[in-house]
């Protein structure tokens, strides 16, 4: 099949043509039919299939006809984060070149009066996150009633961040005439609730299991481990460029994933220390800072990007062919969106997973959601066995991922060690004993010219460095000899206030 076979206005085959593609992916095939049909479309699909071009090429081709109001938006399109938007925004560009379609990007970063002013000229296509969207709702400068279509991109990612019941009210301020596209890589139970709700009999597609990684890309799964309690983090690091090293006639472009924030300045920090092109990407840089370094890492000016899960949904850059887990994700769901990010249209990719023996129950819980092992693959110059692995055993057989206690590791000495320590200590006692009976009666208990030999208060013998001192030795402290007054006297005398009182 090609995109000549599904009925499209000859402007938007002319665009589609003009970016080089001419067969649609499968979740295009079966998705754009039934949307210009304006049937509901639920698309369940993994990362990297070309879900937004699903759901803005057939947008496209309905808004030919017609023209948007004041204020009044005739499609909707809803993503999780600021880049997921800004991508979106880019995909309506390419692809409704050739039509007069007016777009509007509502993102946090952004001065409001810009928004503003596009909104009040009225816009077919109002590309949104959730809360920068209400703010304008709020302020009464957006009004939804005039949406026709509404699209949720991403839709597990939403539940993630916490915008259910953002996304439940906006749902509540369209028409109940819309048609609803519905988009997510996976679906949970509170997913499934939210399209049943509001979803009108969907047409589902499902063109991959949910939650599953794609066949393109080879995935491995590294042991970390360190002995210093400290030591962990730096051992990562030490892995990691490991890795790279071994990896580096393979690799383009690479995202590293850290669970922290923290641990991404510091660890971008360390790969600049050690001569690596690298950038960081996570939620509090400022909105500006964040595209530049997307577009450097477009751009292959830098070559490594360590980023926070907000690089982890959406984002479509063709080139990565290596992503790293530096922290295996807590959510096992985070792992196919984290992995997704190579392997894309069609290309091969690489994903290592650096996994410390703390985080095997976090590796037991992805590879449950995978149904499958992840390979495992030895540290480069390692020899040690998995402890990983020895982990997630451990966990199946006691029915807990922890090890035994510190507490339960203090063995009690065996009955030969046992023996040994009182024949020693006999022998010790009897010596000493021999020792009180050669002694003088009349001797000094402390001998000074005797070398002697004491311990310290952590039981380590040192030697004696001089004679031990009784008391003050010939030194009188000059407080001493401050004469005692005769207290005697004062009361004869009657300067005492004591006596005073007494004879009053």
């Amino acid at each position: 099949m090609n995109f000549n076979e599904l009925n499209l206005d000859t402007k938007v085959l002319k665009a589609i043509s003009e970016t080089g593609y001419t067969a649609p992916t499968p979740i295009q095939a079966e998705g754009i039919p039934p949307a210009l049909e304006g049937k509901d479309v639920l698309g369940i699909a993994q990362t990297g299939t070309g879900k937004t071009a699903a759901f803005s090429i057939p947008m496209i081709n309905r808004l030919i006809k017609g023209r948007a109001r004041a204020r009044m938006p005739r499609t909707l399109v809803l993503a999780p984060t600021r880049e997921l938007a800004a991508q979106v925004a880019e995909n309506f560009e390419t692809y409704s070149k050739h039509v007069k379609l007016s777009m509007a990007l509502l993102i946090g970063g952004v001065s409001f009066k810009d928004q503003d002013q596009k909104i009040d000229r009225g816009v077919d296509v109002l590309i949104a996150t959730p809360g920068r969207l209400l703010d304008h709702v709020e302020r009464g400068k957006l009004m939804l009633s005039g949406i026709e279509i509404m699209v949720v991109d991403e839709a597990d990612r939403m539940l993630d961040m916490g915008f259910i019941p953002d996304i439940e009210r906006i749902f509540k301020m369209t028409p109940f005439t819309r048609q609803t596209l519905f988009f997510s890589a996976t679906m949970p139970p509170e997913i499934t609730r939210l399209t049943q709700e509001f979803l009108s009999n969907p047409t589902r597609i499902e063109v991959a299991r949910a939650s599953s990684a794609s066949n393109n890309i080879a995935q491995a799964l590294v042991s970390v481990s360190s002995a210093k309690k400290d030591g962990l983090a730096k051992a990562k690091r030490d892995g990691l460029r490991a890795i790279l090293a071994e990896e580096s006639d393979t690799v383009t472009n690479a995202i590293i994933f850290c669970n922290r924030k923290r641990d991404i300045g510091i660890l971008e920090k360390s790969l600049k220390k050690h001569g690596f092109s690298v950038g960081s990407l996570h939620g509090d840089l400022d909105q500006s800072v964040r595209m530049a370094t997307l577009d450097a890492f477009r751009d292959n000016k830098i070559s490594l990007l360590v980023a926070s899960d907000v690089a982890a949904r959406g984002l479509d850059i063709p080139d990565v062919s290596h992503v790293f887990n530096f922290d295996v994700p807590t959510h096992s769901e985070d792992y196919v969106h984290r992995i997704g990010r190579t392997g894309r249209a069609g290309r091969s990719g690489k994903a290592f997973t650096l996994a410390s023996p703390a985080e095997a129950k976090y590796v037991e819980q992805i590879e449950t959601m995978l149904k499958e092992k992840i390979p495992r693959k030895d540290l480069p110059g390692a020899v040690e066995k998995d402890p990983v692995s020895d982990a997630i055993e451990a966990d199946a057989g006691t029915g807990t991922g922890r090890s035994k206690s510190r507490r339960g590791s203090r063995r009690k000495p065996s009955a030969d060690i046992q023996d040994t320590s009182a024949a020693d200590h006999q022998a010790q006692s009897t010596e000493t004993e021999n020792r009180r009976e050669q002694r003088p009666q009349n001797a000094d208990p402390v001998q000074p010219d005797s070398p002697r030999r004491h311990r310290n208060a952590r039981g380590r013998d040192k030697e004696d460095r001089g004679p031990r001192v009784k008391g003050l030795g010939d030194h009188m402290p000059a407080f001493m000899l401050i004469p005692i007054p005769d207290l005697s006297k004062r009361t004869e005398t009657g300067d005492s206030g004591i006596e005073n009182r007494d004879a009053a």
